[in-house]
């Protein structure tokens, strides 16, 4: 099994990080380092035991995606890799003439799934399955893809059809941060889980352009509002209206400075989905404007969901 903590391995792995490539390598026959290995339908023998080291080696190695056939497997690294999903990068997958020759990676995929819509006289609607376990990274992979179908999906020649396709690009990419802030929670495995299950679809027209999207959302695990399991969190918005609000919104919507919430636990906790500016601003481009916003921030005040208490976070008597 692969043992990571905060994103570096334990104390003996760079110990038998070269022990490892070795046995794998002569388990191999010796032809191909086992982090080269893209694909793992190329391990001989492939057993679950070869399946796991192959993909450990290539994770102690910094390489997080790998083939599995016509499935990419993807790995958390737990840790920032910015250059693995710079615009730059997109356009090269973009730019290849065979995607496929280069690197596993998620805009290969991407990519494939596009050219097949591409290549079709008939419209055919192709689907991407994102699924694993929590703290897999299914929340990640979703915003990668979608901003790598907003960039290369938006290419048109007019200044008017550019802004056009420039506002739905930037309305996509907002659809995430509203949907975290209302639907996701910190829980023991991942600080930002998605707390309920979403179908994405993204609409092209004649011409492979973004026209628009549609989100439906289904299973969202409501009893968290009421009930979080030990060191586990609420929904991320809640924290995000305690640490965020202005002064005249605290009295608004019943938010006295200090006060702690029987239903709040763990606010100490400083997660980066607890910026609440950013959630609002996205909430604008989707076309909900402050007085509305006001009106679903109020609703928790009016229905009153925090039971306001002590300093030990209990209610009061």
């Amino acid at each position: 099994m692969l043992q990571q903590v905060n994103g570096h391995g334990s104390g003996s792995a760079a110990h038998s990080g070269e022990s490892l490539r070795e046995d794998l390598q002569e388990l191999l026959g010796g032809e191909v380092p086992p982090q080269q290995l893209n694909d793992l339908t190329k391990v001989n023998p492939v057993t679950l035991e070869t399946v796991l080291r192959c993909l450990q080696a290539r994770y102690m190695a910094d390489t997080f995606y790998t083939n599995a056939g016509c499935t990419l497997v993807a790995m958390n690294p737990f840790k920032p890799v910015p250059q693995l999903y710079s615009p730059e990068l997109m356009r090269e997958y973009h730019a290849a003439s065979q995607p496929q020759t280069l690197k596993p990676h998620i805009f290969t995929v991407g990519e494939q799934t596009y050219r097949n819509v591409k290549s079709l006289i008939e419209p055919v609607n192709q689907s991407v399955v994102v699924s694993g376990e929590s703290g897999a990274g299914k929340t990640w992979t979703s915003r990668c893809l979608m901003k790598f179908y907003a960039v290369v999906a938006a290419s048109p020649t007019s200044w008017e059809s550019h802004k056009v396709a420039e506002r739905i690009e930037q309305r996509i990419l907002n659809s995430n941060p509203v949907m975290e802030a209302f639907g996701n929670a910190c829980t023991l495995r991942n600080s930002n889980s998605s707390r309920f299950g979403k179908f994405i679809q993204l609409q092209l027209n004649g011409a492979q352009q973004m026209t628009g999207a549609a989100v439906q959302t289904y299973l969202l695990e409501k009893t968290r509002v009421a009930c979080q399991a030990p060191s586990e969190r609420n929904f991320h918005i809640f924290y995000q209206i305690y640490k965020g609000a202005h002064a005249e919104e605290r009295v608004r919507w019943r938010l006295p400075e200090g006060a702690a919430f029987s239903w709040l636990p763990h606010p100490e906790r400083t997660l980066e989905e607890d910026c609440f500016e950013v959630t609002r601003e996205a909430m604008l481009h989707l076309g909900i404007d402050a007085p509305t916003q006001n009106n679903i921030f109020q609703v928790r005040g009016k229905a009153t969901p925090l039971t306001c208490g002590g300093g030990d976070g209990q209610p009061p008597s």
